[in-house]
Formats: structure tokens, C-alpha cells, sequence
């Protein structure tokens, strides 16, 4: 019994340890064997020149499991902070302005994926909901109770996304069908999955999911 406590600590010591990563791993300069298996069909593998690496990653590390949502019953709300609370559908959010652009999603367990992503700003919709002034950080809620924050000046500045396409194909659920936001210069855990709410407060030290175990709040890079 002493021996497997201890194995589990050791493995949770090992899994905090690459959260607190200054070093992201490189981005994929070639194909392995493991990637080719894991391309989608459809799914784009260069693109401009750049290797692109497979939109599902390695292993499932969500807190519940790969989430398998109903799009014709499926919600987004726009809540918290707001003048106008707004609700829209999946095919509603697809009407807006559409954007492409090459990131790379770093995980604090040493993989990294680069891909090409296809969404919305979240801007675009968080002015649907007409903010308060006072709002400066932004929840992201999923349907598997995963929350994690933003800085809204972030979200803003750096035109973030909330994607639904990933390597030219939509988004599989292991990556967080119908919707992840795209976190450039993030780690991995502020990359929301499954997103179903996103909410405005005026709350900057908020600690999502994995920010309540010790991970930086920011989730930059380099912290």
C-alpha cells in the first residue's frame, strides 16, 4: 500500500513539475509514424510550408473524459458583466466573421501541436453581450465543469479565437467539439475545451480548474 501511495505522489509530483515548464517544447519539424495514425480523415498535415501536427493529441488528459455534445440542443451564453445576457446556438456563432491562423497549443505534460485553427474572435462575441466597463477577466465555463480565466485586455489585444476548425476539418471532441479557445502564448490548461459559457467579471486573481491546484493564473509560457 506504502509503495503505491508513493507511486501516485511521484506521479503527481511529475505531472506539477512540467505545469511549471519555462521551456515549451519545439514545434514538429517532421512526421513520426505515432502522428500519421493519429490524422483525421480530410485533416490537413502541412500547410504554407509548415508541418502541421495532428488536431488530436497524444492521450486524453481532460478531467472527465472526452465530451460528446449535442449540437441541436447545445448553448453558448454570454453572461456575468453584461448589459444584454446572450444565448446563441452553434450555426448563430458560425455566422460571424471567420478567421484563420497557425498556433501552437503547448501541454504542460511536454507534447505540443501545431495547427491550423478556424474561428471566431471572442471579442466578436463578448460585444454581442454589451460588457460592463468594469469587467477585466473573462471565465470559460465547459460542459464538463472545467473553468479557466482570461485577461480581457488579453483577449482583446491579442485577438484571441474560439475556434471550431482544426486542420481544415471541424473540431474532433477530443479536442473540444464544438468549441476551444485558441490561447496563443498560453499553456495548454487555459485552452478551454467544450466551451459553453463564457462569462465576464471583474475578478483578475480567479482560479479555474487547474489555477485551484497550483498552476499560474497567467499561464504564460514562460511562468
Amino acid at each position: 500500500m506504502k509503495n503505491k501511495r508513493f507511486s501516485l505522489l511521484l506521479v503527481g509530483i511529475l505531472i506539477f513539475a512540467g505545469a511549471c515548464s519555462k521551456t515549451p517544447p519545439k514545434d514538429p519539424d517532421t512526421h513520426t509514424q505515432a502522428s500519421m495514425n493519429r490524422f483525421r480523415v480530410g485533416e490537413l498535415k502541412e500547410y504554407q510550408g509548415k508541418i502541421l501536427s495532428p488536431s488530436v493529441g497524444p492521450r486524453d488528459n481532460s478531467i472527465s473524459g472526452v465530451q460528446k455534445v449535442d449540437i441541436k440542443s447545445y448553448q453558448l451564453k454570454i453572461s456575468g458583466l453584461v448589459s444584454k445576457p446572450t444565448t446563441l446556438t452553434y450555426d448563430e456563432v458560425l455566422k460571424l466573421n471567420k478567421i484563420q491562423r497557425l498556433y501552437t497549443i503547448y501541454c504542460t505534460e511536454g507534447w505540443n501541436a501545431r495547427i491550423l485553427w478556424e474561428g471566431v474572435l471572442l471579442e466578436d462575441l463578448i460585444k454581442l453581450a454589451s460588457p460592463n466597463v468594469e469587467a477585466n477577466t473573462v471565465i470559460f465555463h465547459a460542459v464538463d465543469g472545467y473553468t479557466t480565466s482570461l485577461s480581457y485586455d488579453v483577449i482583446k489585444n491579442a485577438q484571441l479565437l474560439m475556434a471550431f476548425n482544426a486542420n481544415g476539418i471541424e473540431l474532433p471532441p477530443e479536442m473540444g467539439y464544438p468549441f476551444i479557445v485558441v490561447a496563443q502564448d498560453k499553456w495548454g490548461y487555459k485552452w478551454a475545451r467544450w466551451v459553453n459559457e463564457i462569462e465576464l467579471t471583474n475578478d483578475p486573481a480567479y482560479k479555474g480548474y487547474w489555477e485551484s491546484r497550483g498552476y499560474s493564473v497567467s499561464g504564460e509560457l514562460s511562468k
